[in-house]
């Protein structure tokens, strides 16, 4: 077989990158420094915990504030804000209804709301009640206080509005809060104290999974406390950059960073405990053990850690400043559990000693072998399938992935505003009473800024556009006009979305000043965001997998392990979405966001190459040990065990998302989950072992591995280069 000379420059670079990882291994495991290591984590906990609380203060859960400055709604907001007084408002609407129709009395109380609502909102005028045709309902318009870094101020707003008018109220008379506000003010409510729910949850979710797979009543806390402390840190790190640097930092976001935070260093603590568990066998010194699993294991966990970092980096390009914002929140999670799991952990494991694995204590075994605790079990006989069939295996994993990626034809998106939570909310109940009684769209009109000069054209263009019930000017004032137009449809409705597009097309045709008209509102606001998400996707989608290829063609030095491998992530991705999507239409919520298609392919993608990387890392070690195909099915046999674990745990983690009581949450949190699985199943465990096996040493390309003992002489493994694996 022909051998792999490193060339000096090479060798060099081998050499530099051993002694890096020796003396990083060294450092937090050493006799004295992990305790060095210890008191810096406690000294990063007591700081980052502190602020940690805080991130929910930052949050901005307002959609019009996520847009790209280009987009015709962010100009009507800036336009509105100059112009018209509506700097840091939002509207609340006040719904009253009464079945049988609305009673003097009720109109007098309306009347009164009014009165009492004007000098409370502190922002502007409340407008006289609207009354419907059928005289049984009616609704009051009221601008609300915001501030842009701190949600309790509408919040407060939105509950004393509810109070004033709940406030003697005759029995019989419903009253909601509908509008912008009542909308953002429920999913305020939601996230409120959600992030310690979230984390409690998937603390404990993954307390019972370490539970079963170390089937040790003391070795799951040290993980565990190793993640949670991380996750702390990480909040506290995110807040800063939110407060002092304006990253936008949402509801979403936040609690991604958390299920984000807990599921991969929990993944990462899973990798390096196990290899520690291995060296426990060969090492009597617990020392030496713990710095020869972190060189080992280094290099596997950090090109996890890089792929994901980078690959989510690539969200800054995104158009929208909610995309932007995800981005760094989800790489400082990985960056600071990634440190915290190859520094805090391992002094932590070194310093409690062996007795945490107790009852199954590993031993001090001269001639240990790597392999030897998986000679026996369900993944040697998984290796035997695949290295008896190799291309049945594969062949068959394959279909049922494709299989699976059919169900994306199922796919559906637009989700409105009542399909947007899975519990009742106030501002769905209002938009509904809003939509029985008046025209659908009376509770967002959209809002035409026109210069005043086009002020008649733009409102003729507007009257006359199908899907318009009415449109009036509402006002002018530093030489702009703007004219509000009730739709016929609900505002987050795909008919309103197309009247909104109707409206600009006959602006665009109107000639003159009206030409120059912006249309913002609502409905737009959704509009822009649908159009945005879907340039990103454009973007985003072929810069991650370029991203997530340089990184495997570096790790690996191979050009057809990383093709091969990208290629089965991307089927594994499309499976997902189908599987997901099937399951959707299963638990009644068929509608999807579209941004759910970006996220469920950033976060599968990435985590996805991860088990890959994490088997691929372990099989080039084997491989040149052993040769091609045993070291394939070694490398598969060991970390088989492992890898799995880590799969369910975070898998499991991201089904926690279901505890947030919105349709987005739920369909992100099973989408994740169904593709790790997927993912930890069939294609790391079948798919890409079998593959590998059938194209042979040819998966190596252009790079050559091969056996020690089929070396000749003189050409000797580079430690540097076969210290890689898990």
């Amino acid at each position: 077989m022909a051998t792999h000379q490193a060339a000096p420059g090479e060798r060099a670079g081998l050499n530099t990158r051993s002694r890096l990882k020796d003396r990083y291994a060294g450092l937090v495991s050493g006799r004295r420094t992990k305790w060095a290591v210890l008191l810096l984590w406690l000294l990063l906990v007591g700081v980052g915990g502190s602020l940690a609380g805080k991130l929910g203060d930052v949050q901005d859960n307002d959609p019009a504030t996520w847009l790209p400055a280009s987009a015709q709604s962010t100009q009507a907001v800036e336009l509105a804000e100059e112009h018209f007084a509506d700097k840091d408002s939002s509207s609340a609407v006040v719904v009253y209804a009464r079945g049988d129709g609305l009673t003097d009395a009720d109109l007098g109380k309306i009347d009164a709301d009014r009165t009492a609502l004007a000098g409370e909102s502190g922002v502007g005028e409340v407008a006289a009640p609207a009354v419907s045709e059928d005289g049984k309902a009616a609704f009051l318009t009221v601008p609300l206080r915001t501030h842009p870094s701190d949600n309790k101020v509408l919040a407060d707003g939105v509950d004393e509005t509810r109070a004033t008018a709940e406030d003697g109220a005759a029995e019989g008379l419903d009253v909601r809060i509908a509008g912008e506000a009542g909308n953002i003010a429920d999913y305020d409510e939601i996230y409120a104290g959600m992030d310690g729910a979230l984390l409690g949850a998937a603390l404990a979710v993954v307390t019972i999974l370490l539970l079963l797979t170390y089937r040790s009543p003391v070795l799951w806390l040290i993980p565990l406390t190793a993640v949670f402390l991380a996750s702390q840190v990480a909040s506290g790190v995110v807040y800063l950059l939110a407060e002092y640097a304006g990253l936008v930092v949402n509801g979403q976001s936040a609690y991604i960073l958390l299920i984000l935070s807990v599921g991969v260093g929990t993944d990462y603590a899973l990798l390096l405990i196990a290899r520690y568990r291995e060296e426990l066998y060969r090492h009597e010194d617990r020392h030496e053990a713990m710095a020869v699993a972190v060189r080992r294991s280094l290099p596997a966990i950090a090109a996890s850690a890089a792929t994901v970092g980078i690959a989510t980096l690539c969200l800054v390009f995104g158009s929208m400043n909610s995309t932007q914002g995800l981005g760094p929140v989800v790489a400082i999670g990985v960056v600071v559990v990634f440190l915290a799991m190859t520094s805090m952990l391992p002094a932590l494991l070194v310093i409690l000693g062996r007795w945490p694995f107790w009852p199954y204590v590993p031993r001090h075994e001269p001639g240990a072998d790597a392999a030897a605790p998986a000679k026996a079990g369900v993944w040697t006989r998984v290796a035997g399938l695949v290295g008896r069939r190799p291309r049945a295996v594969w062949a068959v994993a394959a279909a049922a992935l494709a299989a699976l990626a059919l169900g994306t034809m199922t796919v559906e998106t637009g989700q409105t505003q009542e399909e947007q939570f899975t519990k009742t909310v106030d501002s769905v109940e209002g938009q509904e009473l809003l939509a029985a009684h008046f025209p659908a769209g009376s509770s967002a009109p959209a809002e035409v800024y026109v210069r005043d000069g086009g002020a008649d054209d733009a409102l003729r263009a507007v009257q006359d556009v199908s899907g318009v019930q009415s449109a009036e000017a509402a006002g002018s004032r530093g030489g702009w006009t703007r004219v509000t137009a009730v739709l016929g449809d609900a505002p987050d409705t795909s008919a309103a979305k197309d009247t909104v597009e109707r409206m600009r097309d006959a602006l665009d045709g109107a000639g003159g000043e009206a030409a120059d008209a912006v249309v913002g509102g609502r409905t737009a606001v959704l509009l822009d965001t649908a159009d945005a998400q879907a340039d990103e996707e454009m973007l985003l989608i072929p810069l991650i997998l370029g991203v997530v290829l340089v990184m495997l063609v570096l790790l690996l030095r191979a050009l057809v392990a990383p093709l091969v491998l990208l290629a089965s992530v991307v089927l594994s991705y499309a499976a997902a979405v189908g599987a997901a999507a099937l399951l959707f239409q299963a638990l009644g919520y068929p509608r999807i966001d579209r941004g759910l298609l970006l996220f469920g392919f950033l976060f599968l993608v990435a985590l996805g190459v991860d088990y890959t990387i994490f088997l691929m890392t372990r099989v080039r070690e084997e491989v040149r040990a052993r040769g091609h195909r045993e070291g394939v099915l070694t490398g598969l046999t060991v970390t088989g065990g492992v890898i799995t674990s880590a799969g369910v745990v975070l898998a499991a983690t991201f089904c926690v998302l279901a505890l947030v009581p919105t349709v987005t949450s739920l369909q992100q949190g099973l989408l994740v989950a169904v593709g790790v699985l997927l993912d930890t199943f069939l294609v790391r465990s079948l798919l890409v072992p079998a593959l590998a096996l059938h194209l042979g040493p040819r998966v190596w390309w252009p790079g050559r591995l091969e056996a020690a003992a089929e070396r000749p002489a003189g050409d000797p493994v580079s430690p540097a280069r076969a210290d890689v694996g898990v």
